[in-house]
């Protein structure tokens, strides 16, 4: 073995716990950016491979009632290639055991499911051979312990109908599961129910009919270019308008969720591998002080500049490939675990997780780069070190009597306190460098659980204040306003307000989009139309009060026109003022009067929906009331609603915030650890001479850990300062349509970083000081520095 690999060997050895506390830091950067990339391709490949074995439809368009020779027709557009029909309804739910309304979707099965589209995956069980078998989407199914063979009713176009339980599946269309007026799946309130075809059309009397359609298109075909020509042959029998599959609305949760991991890839990951590029720096700048020497003794025997910078290079990169060890193992654990928690919330049959060496390569990569980076300035002195100046002490630095004791700002302090303020001062870049390195382990902190508090505050605005309702119904169809005073007169049922939903879409110039017209009074009672700022708007006469998202959108402001296409009715085109604009964190909605809009329907008094208030005391008793109640679609529980959103948000958060607590305490514990070895290194000498003095081992420990103490302090601020700056880069990568994340950081989150943050570096401060009482005094001493 070469001389110069001896050495590297013999410095990695001795430098083995800085070392081990880089490698942390860089495998915990590596880590997460193998996790994100990893769950990104297994979410990939697994969504890719469920769509095309259950055959996912490319287009979906629903209509009123449509002859099944339509069909035919729709097989002739250019770039179709299978065409699949069906009824879809959906149905208020008896379960047994189980008193508040469950909403099913029922989904008719063809003859030949074999070759349909959206194919059910099987768990168990078998498909519906008969009038009143069914199969329930696995979810449901488990959430209220229904087994095959077991019995449910379900209210079909208002008479009742026992369906038995053949089988257990899942399907790609419903991969994310939600409920009309839902933001979270929730399994015990609504599921999926597939039932034969034939059980459907008659119960719903549409015989060789069909209000569902879904289409298959040739490779290379372009869903976009179809669209309108779909919509002008399903017009007349009631279309409301088609989409493609990246709108159909699980997929776009899915393809959402990737859409986020990507941004969760880029941002996190880059804080630890710059501490460990300044960590990298720090440790490399030291050895080479302490080596000015030998380094002049190498040159002195014929070793090159660029061999010297080698040697240094490869210092660096054995650190990193332990880094990189350890991050791609931890990432690979990391991925199969995210994986496997999207697999519970995003219902899939099978997980393919077998991860490319991709994600670990382009880690790997960015480790090393950040690595490289950290000790080129280190490694360029070294390479230019003459051997005669290198083989000469380095000259003591320059010292000058401060201003402040003369002042008498540290007159009253101890010694050793002024002791170790004099070496911050004199040494302020790196002082400031450790500073900020414990302080980005705080910012990962208020960044993660940030989440927490965000969560909090939309559930506080959105669903506390600014919905006074209890429970949503809505109708299958369009009623008049007697039906909102029929379900004022259940015994229970405080109070009502009505809500008209018209399916349009929206155009501005050449911007579109598809987005229900909301008619809700002038001055709602139960359901606000709130701004996030905390208060309620009115709606005027005749304008649009729209979320900011979507005059985002559509490329609006107050005062512009917008084109509302209306696609159920007469299908009247819309031109209607912006009144208002408003923020809000969940969807982009668009409100109206509802008198203006049934005025513009030529409508007298339509309603789609009814709020209710309830007497708590009676809920159940209203519950069993809407059950029997016919022609109702969906019934929402706002405190189900509140329950749902919070806990499955809560609970994938809690596993997220504690893989960065972890972290987060690695990279304080390393850049505390790496700070308090260099100073024992530097400054060996003086605390020996300072014990022979006389000082104690106690006042010692002061002098030496008091100074990363008092940088760990100083830290504090400037981490939560960094951790707000990082979190509002994080609120703004993940802005989507569908929600907007709140900047809401509570007091309590940045006192609970700062306490974690000081928490991990006093257990590294404690490493320290047992090797400040073994100092060898002696030893020390006879060393020349």
């Amino acid at each position: 073995m070469r001389p110069l690999n001896r050495k590297l060997l013999r410095d990695l050895w001795r430098l083995r716990a800085q070392v081990i506390a880089i490698a942390l830091v860089m495998a915990s950067g590596v880590g997460l950016m193998c996790m994100s990339l990893t769950s990104i391709e297994a979410l990939g490949d697994t969504a890719e491979a469920y769509y095309e074995r259950y055959r996912f439809a490319d287009v979906f368009a629903r209509v009123e009632r449509a002859p099944e020779q339509l069909a035919e027709r729709l097989r002739l557009l250019p770039g179709v290639e299978a065409v699949s029909t069906r009824v879809v309804k959906n149905a208020v739910l008896d379960v047994a055991g189980f008193e508040e309304p469950v909403i099913g979707q029922l989904v008719s099965l063809p003859d030949d499911p074999a070759s349909a589209l959206n194919q059910v995956a099987l768990t168990r069980g078998r498909l519906p051979q008969a009038a009143g078998e069914c199969v329930l989407a696995e979810p449901f199914a488990t959430a209220h312990g229904l087994e095959p063979g077991m019995k449910l009713r379900a209210i079909m176009n208002s008479h009742w109908q026992e369906l038995r339980v053949v089988g257990l599946g899942l399907s790609p269309e419903y991969v994310y599961t939600i409920g009309p007026g839902a933001l979270m799946p929730d399994d015990l309130r609504y599921g999926v129910i597939w039932v034969g075809g034939k059980t459907l059309q008659a119960a719903w009397d549409l015989e060789g009919a069909f209000n569902d359609v879904s289409l298959a298109l040739l490779r290379g075909a372009s869903a976009e270019a179809l669209l309108p020509q779909l919509d002008q042959l399903l017009a007349r029998y009631g279309g409301v308008g088609a989409i493609a599959r990246k709108d159909q609305l699980s997929n776009w949760f899915l393809m959402n969720e990737i859409e986020q991991l990507k941004s969760l890839a880029s941002i996190l990951p880059t804080i630890f591998l710059a501490v460990a590029a300044f960590l990298t720096h720090m440790v490399l700048s030291r050895l080479i002080a302490v080596e000015r020497s030998e380094i002049g003794l190498l040159k002195a025997f014929g070793y090159t500049d660029r061999a010297i910078a080698w040697h240094y290079i490869k210092l660096v990169l054995g650190i990193g490939m332990v880094g990189i060890v350890l991050g791609c193992a931890l990432g690979w654990w990391l991925g199969l675990v995210n994986t496997r928690l999207y697999a519970e919330f995003y219902r899939f049959p099978f997980l393919l997780y077998a991860p490319g060496p991709a994600p670990f390569v382009l880690a790997s990569l960015a480790s090393l780069g950040a690595g490289l980076i950290g000790a080129l300035g280190s490694v360029r002195a070294a390479a230019a070190l003459p051997p005669a100046e290198a083989m000469r002490p380095p000259a003591p630095p320059l010292f000058r009597r401060s201003g402040l004791p003369a002042a008498g700002l540290l007159r009253g302090l101890d010694q050793p306190s002024r002791i170790l303020l004099r070496q911050i001062a004199r040494w302020p870049v790196r002082s400031f460098a450790t500073s900020l390195g414990i302080g980005m382990a705080v910012a990962v902190l208020v960044s993660a659980m940030m989440w927490m508090d965000a969560i909090d505050h939309i559930t506080d605005v959105y669903f506390l204040q600014a919905q006074g309702q209890d429970v949503t119904v809505g109708f299958t169809d369009p009623r008049p306003r007697s039906a909102e005073r029929e379900l004022g007169r259940i015994d229970g049922v405080l109070g009502t307000e009505p809500l008209r939903m018209v399916p349009a879409r929206l155009h501005a110039g050449a911007r579109e989009k598809r987005q229900p017209l909301q008619g809700v009074p002038a001055r709602q009672q139960l359901q606000h139309v709130f701004d996030a700022s905390g208060h309620a708007l009115e709606m005027p006469p005749g304008g649009l009060v729209i979320s900011t998202m979507l005059a985002q959108l559509l490329g609006v402001k107050a005062g512009d026109l917008v084109e509302a296409e209306v696609l159920e009715g007469r299908r009247p085109r819309l031109q209607l003022p912006v009144a208002a604009t408003f923020e809000t964190y969940i969807g982009s909605p668009a409100y109206i009067d509802i008198d203006a809009l049934n005025r513009l329907m030529l409508e007298q008094d339509s309603i789609t929906a009814v709020q209710l208030r309830l007497d708590p005391d009676r809920r159940q008793a209203v519950f069993r009331r809407l059950k029997e109640t016919p022609r109702i679609a969906f019934i929402t529980l706002k405190d189900a609603a509140v329950h749902s959103f919070h806990d499955t948000l809560a609970r994938t958060l809690l596993i997220y915030v504690s893989f960065f607590v972890v972290f987060a305490c690695t990279l304080a514990f390393g850049v505390t650890y790496n700070a308090a070895r260099i100073a024992l290194s530097e400054r060996g000498r003086e605390l020996a001479t300072l014990r022979v003095l006389g000082f104690t081992r106690a006042e010692i420990s002061y002098i030496l850990l008091g100074e990363v103490g008092l940088l760990g302090f100083a830290a504090l601020p400037l981490g939560c300062f960094m951790g707000y700056l990082v979190a509002r880069i994080m609120v703004g990568s993940f802005t989507t349509e569908l929600f907007r994340i709140p900047l809401a950081i509570q007091a309590s989150t940045y006192a609970v970083a700062m306490l974690i943050g000081l928490g991990a570096t006093l257990a590294s401060a404690l490493l320290v000081r047992r090797r400040v009482d073994r100092l060898d005094l002696i030893a020390v001493l006879k060393t020349r520095e």
